[in-house]
């Protein structure tokens, strides 16, 4: 059985991968399992400047689990390999701008991806670190009234409101745009099939369905503002060559501020999911 030297990157949140080098990736038979293992206690995984090219992390990745197909996302090297920047070239920079808000990816979709694999290519001189921070943790921080308060919420969730947040005036144009994207209802509580529970939440919430909007927008921001202050978040400053895994069914994220005008460029992969969110 594979075992992994682990270095704790924060008391509540992250883990560094030690003595893991491309070659070990590629040829260790149980490393993806000891990896995801890992993944579930730890929730980030980081493979600190491993320095792997598009083919090793594809072939690594397909060890963790079936991987999404972006080649309708070009530019791109590999199939299962988005780029994340801001280049005039890659034509989605601009959804990639509200990357900067506290999010879980894939949530308008009915089945959101197990994980994330990013490795830097590229990083910025200054800022875009990117943040985490754990929904398991987000609820087990309730209290038992919010528990039995929030176990039947359910709330929707929507492409334009995640998009308000960079183009508070959008124009005609993106209004039409946003307007034709799915809107998805998930229940605030997951319960996951583990028997772990954890918080839905972030920038693509719209409303509690049934709550005044208002009233439902206080309590978001206020779940989200309890679940990400400092001490329960961990900030990766990216190096070139770094590689890192998040559990994207147990933790939210975002990217730090930065000059956009840097070719800071992240090459991204991504599990298929297998939970309905229930």
């Amino acid at each position: 059985m594979t075992t992994l030297d682990i270095k704790k990157l924060s008391n509540n949140l992250g883990a560094e991968v030690l003595g893991v080098d491309t070659d070990r990736l590629l040829r260790d038979d149980g490393l993806a399992d000891a990896c995801m293992t890992a993944l579930e206690k730890h929730g980030v995984l980081l493979f600190r400047k491993i320095n792997v090219d598009d083919r090793t992390q594809v072939e690594f990745c397909r060890k963790l689990g079936t991987l999404i197909n972006f080649s309708r996302f070009p530019p791109y090297d590999a199939e299962e390999v988005m780029e994340i920047s801001f280049d005039p070239s890659n034509p989605n920079a601009e959804y990639l701008a509200s990357n900067d808000f506290w999010h879980i990816d894939g949530l308008l979709d009915k089945i959101a991806p197990k994980a994330s694999v990013m490795s830097a290519r590229v990083t910025a001189d200054r800022g875009g670190e990117t943040e985490f921070a754990s929904t398991y943790a987000a609820y087990e921080a309730l209290s038992d009234d919010d528990k039995k308060l929030f176990a039947d919420l359910r709330v929707v969730h929507t492409f334009a409101a995640i998009q308000r947040l960079t183009y508070p005036d959008p124009t005609p144009t993106q209004l039409k745009e946003w307007a034709s994207r799915r809107e998805v209802e998930h229940p605030l509580v997951w319960q996951h099939e583990s028997g772990r529970q954890s918080l839905v939440f972030g920038a693509t919430t719209s409303h509690v369905v049934g709550m005044d909007f208002d009233e439902s927008r206080a309590l978001l921001d206020d779940l989200e503002k309890r679940a990400t202050t400092q001490e329960l978040v961990y900030r990766h400053t990216w190096s070139e060559g770094d590689l890192v895994i998040w559990d994207n069914s147990g933790l939210v994220h975002r990217a730090c501020e930065f000059d956009r005008s840097e070719p800071r460029r992240m090459h991204r992969s991504t599990l298929v999911g297998h939970e309905i969110i229930k």
